[in-house]
């Protein structure tokens, strides 16, 4: 122990009152997250130093109370250690790309259940917005046959993926940097001539067996509650046109030509446009359009076939 250093519980019962002050959603979760990054343990491990009387070290301590007066400032603690979270993922984040959430998890799930029931090699999946390549690696992680291709338009997010999938993609994610809107059937684009990423996916039309995307779908005149989205998340991830389904509808011409018959699209989006989406689905010639909820039971992912 070292002379009149405070002990890891200590540290976490100040943390969890300067962040519970701070308006954080679970204060003793982050206080515990921040302690083990700078000690370079699990958080399981935290716990337990707690319960051993584990002291900090000064740099440590100043470490830890840095970090925690940029958390309570509402810097995304993902931003602060780096790194995130996904399954059985762990991403690197930072400022410019999406922050992966807890229920967009749910929505790989389904798109990883429909591609692991299917026989025959390599089934193509694709996954457009990917930001930090989430649900790419994740689709890739869990089911090793799949063949799967993300795109991303920001620099910086594009950047975040590239790393992320130099860790994770095992070479079955090939990452593309463009814009969705470019293979929009009625942007003018056709196969022949086409250029940019318009041409990359020319040969992979009516081949995909699972378009997925979590794609930008906050109405534009909404601005979101939560500081960490607000202030930290890029806007190019965040709003799609005055109701918030502008690129949703891009994406639903475009799985049309990508998607083999019988093949399936998985749209997440926000709890209350789950009607709106399986109406545009239908219209555009979607077949069996469903809202499936998510943990909390709030609509949040609408699948749909070809």
């Amino acid at each position: 122990m070292t002379e009149g250093a405070p002990g890891v519980r200590a540290v976490l019962g100040e943390l969890r009152e300067r962040l519970g002050a701070a308006g954080i959603g679970d204060p003793a979760a982050d206080a515990e997250l921040i302690v083990g990054h700078v000690l370079g343990v699990s958080r399981g491990r935290v716990q337990a130093l707690a319960v051993m009387g584990r002291d900090l070290e000064p740099d440590q301590l100043e470490a830890v109370r840095g970090l925690s007066e940029e958390r309570a400032r509402r810097v995304p603690l993902q931003h602060l250690t780096g790194r995130a979270p996904f399954r059985r993922l762990e991403l690197s984040v930072g400022p410019g790309v999406f922050v992966p959430r807890p229920e967009t998890e749910g929505v790989a799930q389904l798109a990883i259940d429909e591609l692991s029931g299917l026989e025959g090699v390599e089934p193509l999946a694709v996954d457009l917005c990917t930001g930090s390549g989430a649900i790419a690696l994740a689709i890739a992680h869990e089911v090793p046959a799949a063949r799967v291709l993300a795109v991303e338009m920001s620099v910086e997010a594009h950047a975040w993926a590239e790393r992320n999938v130099r860790e994770w993609g095992a070479d079955r994610v090939e990452l593309l940097r463009g814009d969705v809107t470019e293979l929009d059937p009625l942007g003018g684009a056709g196969a022949e001539g086409a250029t940019g990423l318009a041409a990359a996916f020319a040969p992979l039309r009516g081949r995909v067996a699972v378009l997925v995307s979590n794609p930008p779908y906050v109405p534009r005149g909404m601005v979101p509650r939560d500081p960490e989205v607000r202030d930290h998340d890029p806007e190019l991830a965040l709003y799609s046109g005055a109701d918030g389904l502008d690129l949703i509808r891009v994406i639903s011409r475009v799985g049309l030509a990508l998607v083999r018959p019988g093949g399936l699209l998985v749209l997440e989006h926000a709890e209350t446009q789950g009607a709106a989406i399986r109406g545009l689905l239908a219209a555009d010639g979607w077949e069996g359009a469903e809202t499936r909820p998510d943990l909390t039971g709030r609509d949040r992912a609408t699948l749909a076939r070809r």
